[in-house]
This record gives C-alpha cells, sequence and structure tokens, in this order.
C-alpha cells in the first residue's frame, strides 16, 4: 500500500481537473482526496496499491485536455485509512 501527496501547479482549475481525478480514482480503486488551494493549485491525497497508486500519480502529471501541469510535488506519507474518493471545494 502507498499513499501519496501530491500538489499540482499550472492551468489545473475550471479546467475539470477535480472531476478528472476522481473518475480516474474511482475508475481504479483509489481511496483519497482532491481539493482547490488558495494559490490556483491542487492537493491531492491519493492511497491504495503501489502499481495503480504509480498509474494514477502519471495520470495526474498529464491532467485532462485544457489543462497545463506545470510543477507537481510529491511526498509519500503514512497510510490514512481512507474510504473512497472526495472531491472538496476548500
Amino acid at each position: 500500500m502507498k499513499t501519496l501527496k501530491v500538489k499540482i501547479s499550472g492551468t489545473v482549475q475550471g479546467v475539470f481537473f477535480r472531476k478528472f481525478v476522481k473518475d480516474n480514482a474511482d475508475e481504479l480503486g483509489i481511496r483519497g482526496y482532491i481539493r482547490n488551494m488558495d494559490n490556483g493549485s491542487l492537493e491531492i491525497v491519493l492511497e491504495g496499491r503501489d502499481e495503480v497508486v504509480n498509474d494514477m500519480l502519471a495520470k495526474c502529471k498529464k491532467g485532462p485536455d485544457h489543462s497545463e501541469v506545470k510543477e507537481v510535488e510529491v511526498e509519500e506519507i503514512k497510510h490514512l485509512g481512507l474510504e473512497g474518493f472526495k472531491v472538496s471545494n476548500l
């Protein structure tokens, strides 16, 4: 099991990035959340099997159409035991 905290900067708000991540996370069985940050970036926590989390991270680095990912910061954190994948509007 792997848990990653990911910060993505660039043109990532207002381009359906959260929906893109939620749809892919649900399809892959990943738990966690995604939320907008005040500075225009996104914070994502991904939790699941190592290879699935790695696949999801690759999708996040590319993003949906109309997004432009400029910077990705990844930190491995302790397992949180999250359930489901949530989209926050913070």
